[in-house]
C-alpha cells in the first residue's frame, strides 16, 4: 500500500480526543512499518493556534490555504462544530476535499460537519449519543444508527463519542494494512481493542 495523507481538521472547542485519538493510532501505525503507510497531520482554517474544549492550544500543521492532498480525512466533533457548520468557506473545503479523498472519516459529532457537507446523503451513520437526535434531523435522507461503536458506508465512516474515534482508526488501520498491524498498534498503545466490526 503507498503511503496515505491522512489530514485531521482541528477548530476551536474541538474535543480533544476526537482528534487526539485518531491521531495517535495512525502515526502508531506508520512509526511500527516499513515503509510507513501514513502520513498524518493537522490543518485549521486559520493560521493561528487552535484551543481544544478543554482549554489545551494546538498548532494546525497546515491551514486551508496550504494543505497538501487528503488521503483520508478526519473530522472530529466538539462544542465548536456549532460554529464551524455555519462557516461556508469550512463546509465548501470538507465538502471539496472529501470528493477526493479514499476515505472520510467522523468523530462524534464531526458528522454534523459531514451532514452539512451534503455527504451523508443515501448513507448509514452513527454519532455520539447526545447528538443523535440532531443529526437526524439535520440529515432526514441518511440513517442514523443510535448506538454504533462505529458505521462504514461506501468511503464514509463515523463513529460515536470520543473513545469511539480510537476504534474507527484501528478498524481502518486494518482494513488498509491488515489485522496484524492494527494489533500490533492495539498493543503498544495497551488499548483494549477487540476487534470490533462496523454496525
Amino acid at each position: 500500500m503507498s503511503c496515505l495523507n491522512v489530514g485531521i481538521l482541528l477548530f476551536d472547542d474541538v474535543e480533544l480526543l476526537d482528534f487526539a485519538g485518531p491521531y495517535e493510532v495512525f502515526s502508531v501505525a506508520a512509526d511500527r512499518q516499513q515503509p510507513p503507510p501514513f502520513k498524518v497531520f493537522t490543518v485549521a482554517r486559520q493560521n493561528w493556534p487552535v484551543r481544544s474544549v478543554n482549554g489545551l492550544t494546538v498548532n494546525a500543521d497546515y491551514h486551508f490555504s496550504n494543505c497538501p492532498t487528503i488521503d483520508l480525512l478526519v473530522i472530529p466533533g466538539g462544542n465548536g462544530m456549532r460554529q464551524e457548520i455555519t462557516r461556508p468557506d469550512v463546509v465548501e473545503w470538507v465538502r471539496e476535499r472529501a470528493s477526493l479523498a479514499r476515505h472520510v472519516m467522523s468523530v462524534c459529532s464531526g458528522a454534523r460537519l459531514l451532514a452539512a457537507a451534503g455527504l451523508l446523503k443515501g448513507q448509514s451513520a452513527t454519532t455520539h449519543h447526545e447528538v443523535v437526535d440532531e443529526l437526524a434531523r439535520q440529515a432526514p435522507d441518511a440513517t442514523i444508527i443510535a448506538g454504533a461503536r462505529f458505521i462504514e458506508s461506501g468511503k464514509i465512516f463515523s463513529s460515536a463519542g470520543i473513545s469511539a474515534g480510537i476504534d474507527l482508526s484501528l478498524y481502518l488501520v486494518a482494513k488498509l494494512c491488515g489485522n496484524d498491524v492494527a494489533t500490533d498498534s492495539a498493543r503498544y498503545m495497551e488499548y483494549d481493542w477487540r476487534h470490533r466490526h462496523a454496525g
